[in-house]
């Protein structure tokens, strides 16, 4: 299993890199966002469900989303998921 970050969102916002928010919507669509907490359970980012598992996933609302799951160790940052399906 690989490692991962659990960042936090506080006001619509998650500290993506360090010193550096953004909105918590584009965590829908980063290919680092591996999972979203919504009432304290995790279920796939709208990323990742796209990618493995589409028909079968459900609809996130990003705004209710209360931390991220987030794979990128490296601190990449957000990097869209439109290159890997395009």
């Amino acid at each position: 299993m690989s490692e991962t970050r659990c960042l936090r969102v506080v006001r619509g916002r998650v500290e993506c890199t360090t010193g550096e928010t953004m909105p918590v919507d584009r965590c829908g669509l980063c290919v680092h966002s591996a999972r979203v907490v919504v009432k304290g359970r995790e279920v796939p980012s709208p990323a990742r469900a796209y990618c493995s598992r589409c028909r079968d996933a459900e609809r996130v609302e990003m705004e209710s989303v209360e931390a991220v799951v987030c794979d990128d160790l490296s601190g990449e940052g957000f990097r869209s998921i439109t290159s890997i399906i395009s």
